[in-house]
């Protein structure tokens, strides 16, 4: 494992910070079934992460109050503040990056006190908006560019640590110096011949990286 005072962890948020993707829950309580169809192109690769988010912010209501409420019906996964403590204390910089509708993203990422990049809801206009995009990227195609941060680190001559599980951490395991994967990730790394430490809850990367509680 890295010597962590010279590390930077990227966490992403839907499916590993929170125990089930809080984007995916939202739409199946509050849109109609044309999200899944949208999804679908998404996940075999016919459009990108902002197409996508963008088609299916369409479909949800954008009313603050009620799209809050049932974000936070999705449980934070209880390991993801001590492994953040446990990081810190080692020497670690910590980054959530997360490539969904953003702002529940963004209240979980004020309670555990760490930075994030996300895209940003203007709740007065209902527009979804991509603050973190990077149009001069090979792909130009998602809504938060999770390859950047990792150039920057890597730049900097830190090692790069990646926590994630789905389609929007691909690119980024492609970069990391350490990845840690689960579900969907771990299953494309394994197919890709990506070297990669399998994980099921934060618990496992807290034991993995051998960090004092």
């Amino acid at each position: 494992m890295p010597d962590l005072t010279t590390t930077s962890v990227f966490l992403d948020f839907d499916g590993t910070i929170t125990l089930a993707d809080s984007g995916v829950h939202l739409l199946e309580r509050l849109a109609p079934p044309e999200w899944r169809a949208v999804d679908a192109e998404y996940a075999r690769g016919e459009t990108g992460s902002r197409v996508c988010l963008l088609d299916e912010w369409d479909l949800l209501p954008h009313e603050e109050v009620r799209l809050r409420a049932t974000a936070r019906e999705v449980p934070v996964d209880p390991g993801a503040a001590p492994l953040i403590a446990a990081l810190r204390a080692a020497g670690a910089e910590v980054m959530i990056v997360s490539d969904g509708f953003g702002f529940y993203a963004t209240e979980v990422a004020d309670a555990l006190g760490v930075p994030v990049l996300t895209n940003a809801v203007d709740w007065s206009s209902g527009r979804l908006e991509f603050p973190h995009e990077d149009r001069c990227c090979a792909c130009s195609s998602c809504g938060v560019c999770k390859q950047a941060p990792i150039k920057d680190a890597r730049h900097a001559g830190r090692t790069t640590v990646l926590v994630g599980d789905g389609v929007s951490d691909v690119k980024a395991a492609l970069l990391a110096d350490v990845v840690f994967a689960k579900d969907a990730l771990a299953a494309w790394c394994a197919a890709h011949g990506v070297a990669h430490t399998p994980f099921t809850t934060l618990a496992d990367v807290h034991a993995a990286l051998g960090l004092e509680d």
